[in-house]
C-alpha cells in the first residue's frame, strides 16, 4: 500500500473516532443523573400548583440545545393558532383550523376548513371567515356548527366593537379523490 493512502486512512480513522468520542461524551451527559438545584433563599415559598393544572415538571438531566429552523415555509406554519379535528362530520380526513393574519385591530383569525385528498394532492382548503375567534359546538356527519366571535365597526362613529354569532357549515363528500361537492355557511341560531 502506498505510504500516501495509508497515512489518509489513518487521519480518517482518527477523525472518526474523535467524533464518536463525542458523541459518547454527549450520550453520557445526557443520561447522567441529574445536577443538585440550588436550594430555594429563605422567605421564598414554592407557589402551589393552580386548581386544575399538574405541577410543573422536574428536570431529569442536562437539557440539549436546539436551533431555530431556517426553513421559510416553517413561518406559515408557525401562525396555526388553532386546530380541531372533523373525525365525527367526515370519513375523509377534515380539520378546522385557524392562523393568524389580516388586521390585528379588525378580527385577523382567518378560519379555513380542509379536507385531504391524499399525499399526491394535498388538502382541499376553503375559507371560512375572518374572525376574532371561532369555537366548534358539535360535528356530525357532513355538518359543523360553529360560534364565532367578530369585530364590528361603527360606521358613523368609527368605534370597534365586537358580537358573537353562529353558523353552520355544511359539505358534501364525494368519494374519497373526489372534491367535495358543496361547501355552504348558513346563519345558525
Amino acid at each position: 500500500m502506498n505510504k500516501t493512502l495509508l497515512t489518509a486512512a489513518v487521519l480518517v480513522g482518527a477523525v472518526s473516532l474523535s467524533g464518536c468520542d463525542r458523541l459518547g461524551a454527549a450520550w453520557t451527559a445526557f443520561n447522567a443523573p441529574k445536577a443538585q438545584a440550588p436550594a430555594a433563599t429563605p422567605g421564598e415559598p414554592a407557589a402551589p400548583a393552580p386548581a386544575g393544572s399538574t405541577a410543573a415538571l422536574t428536570a431529569s438531566g442536562h437539557g440539549l440545545p436546539v436551533k431555530a429552523l431556517p426553513d421559510a415555509n416553517l413561518q406559515s406554519y408557525a401562525s396555526v393558532v388553532e386546530v380541531h379535528d372533523l373525525a365525527q362530520a367526515t370519513s375523509m380526513d377534515g380539520k378546522i383550523f385557524g392562523v393568524a393574519g389580516g388586521d390585528p385591530a379588525m378580527n385577523g383569525e382567518q378560519t379555513y376548513i380542509a379536507f385531504y385528498r391524499n399525499p399526491a394532492e394535498g388538502w382541499w382548503v376553503y375559507q371560512i371567515g375572518d374572525f376574532l375567534s371561532f369555537k366548534v359546538l358539535n360535528q356530525s356527519a357532513g355538518r359543523v356548527d360553529l360560534e364565532v366571535e367578530e369585530s364590528t365597526m361603527d360606521e358613523a362613529t368609527g368605534t370597534i366593537g365586537k358580537r358573537t354569532r353562529r353558523m353552520i357549515v355544511g359539505f358534501t363528500v364525494a368519494p374519497h379523490e373526489e372534491q367535495p361537492v358543496m361547501l355552504e355557511i348558513t346563519p345558525a341560531t
